[in-house]
């Protein structure tokens, strides 16, 4: 089920305009060269981007932009919204009519992608078109729930009918650390300027239960999946955004650096981390207030905060003191803290972990809570597996 278009004549135009600019864009991009563009734009109406006017008002600005340098390239022939989007369409003025389908709520962006998955794979057994097989852009306006819903349902899907995808992330939600650029021009500039197909990697958490997500299906990341104080941080924020609308990220760090150690023991926890090869490179065994892992270095979570300031893709920060968590929480914005001694950075492919007592993770922004029978964990980067665009660049 998706959302109704809305009533509000402020909301309903800036869908409105928000869908005419970035469907221009997609009938004239010059990404996929050869292909035949056939796009979906799964928004979220209740991200910041679209609600909070100063940032409405910024992003049409750039979308106006880039749509009169779009103007510049050919028309892209067969270049069309997805059929499933267009069978939405209740006027010729609906918007799903420009490909843009707004969600219902969580598990909706899920639930497109599936449609989109089956449209996909109908067209693999009909004959091709002048132009060939549609080729399918997902574009998510949204934050990192949005996308993180979208990769998870694609990572499911058979290979064959995955690399007929590309998703495009744009950062229009509170929190935009998945996005493809961390603003909105950047990531237009994919579809505006010539780009290329990447696949990115994911990370995946096992549970020695077996315990999967709700809904089912792997626990998944493809930004960064943690486990300790700022899955807290994490799960206290999507708890309370309803009461502390915009970015409370900040205001629970706080927080949590008071409160993290009375509602959860922090005891000690087994880390092994291994490289490629297996190689272990990295063993400790002592308390442990996070573990972050990324899909790569140079990674960011809680809007911006540099929790991988380098090239190094884990992050273990020891247990401290109350006066010390106070002294350097800021650190964690500036990724100043990979400095001092209660850091330990490293570059894994795996890693394994076996706490005492039970702690929170977080994929992405998505929460669960990890008890004993689960222990011990594993997360593990897993293939390159899904299509993203990156400039075309050397």
């Amino acid at each position: 089920m998706v959302t109704q278009f809305p009533r509000k004549s402020r909301g309903k135009a800036r869908f409105a305009a928000f869908a005419r600019s970035l469907a221009e864009i997609l009938a004239r991009c010059l990404a996929v060269p050869g292909q035949t563009p056939r796009w979906t734009i799964i928004a979220n109406p209740q991200a910041g981007g679209f609600t909070i006017g100063g940032r409405w008002r910024w992003h049409e600005a750039a979308l106006n932009a880039a749509r009169e340098r779009a103007r510049r390239n050919p028309l892209r022939d067969g270049a069309s919204p997805s059929r499933y989007a267009l069978s939405l369409g209740v006027s010729p003025e609906d918007p799903v009519n420009q490909g843009l389908i707004l969600t219902a709520g969580p598990g909706n962006a899920a639930e497109i992608t599936s449609a989109l998955i089956g449209e996909c794979s109908q067209t693999l057994t009909e004959k091709a078109p002048p132009g060939g097989k549609p080729f399918y852009l997902i574009i998510t306006a949204g934050g990192d729930g949005t996308s993180l819903e979208v990769l998870q349902t694609l990572y499911a899907a058979p290979e064959e009918v995955r690399s007929r995808f590309a998703v495009l992330r744009l950062p229009l939600g509170t929190g935009n650390d998945g996005a493809d650029s961390p603003g909105l021009a950047g990531a237009l500039d994919l579809l505006v300027l010539p780009s290329r197909l990447e696949k990115t990697r994911g990370i995946i958490l096992k549970t020695a239960s077996g315990k999967t997500r709700p809904g089912g299906g792997p626990f998944l990341a493809f930004n960064v999946l943690s486990l300790g104080l700022d899955a807290f941080v994490t799960h206290m924020t999507n708890k309370m955004k309803d009461r502390l609308p915009g970015d409370s990220y900040k205001l629970w760090v706080d927080i949590a650096a008071l409160l993290y150690d009375r509602v959860y023991t922090v005891g000690p926890m087994g880390v092994l981390a291994y490289d490629e090869n297996g190689k272990e490179v990295a063993r400790l065994q002592e308390k442990i207030l996070l573990c972050a892992m990324g899909i790569s270095g140079r990674r960011t979570y809680g809007s911006q905060k540099k929790i991988l300031p380098d090239d190094r893709n884990v992050c273990v920060v020891r247990q401290m003191s109350l006066f010390r968590k106070l002294a350097i929480k800021g650190l964690f914005t500036t990724g100043g803290h990979v400095r001092r001694p209660e850091s330990v950075l490293t570059t894994a492919v795996k890693l394994r972990l076996s706490p005492e007592n039970p702690i929170l993770a977080q994929m992405d922004g998505e929460t669960t809570l990890l008890t004993r029978e689960d222990f011990p964990l594993t997360l593990e980067l897993t293939s390159p597996v899904i299509q993203k665009l990156v400039p075309a660049g050397p």
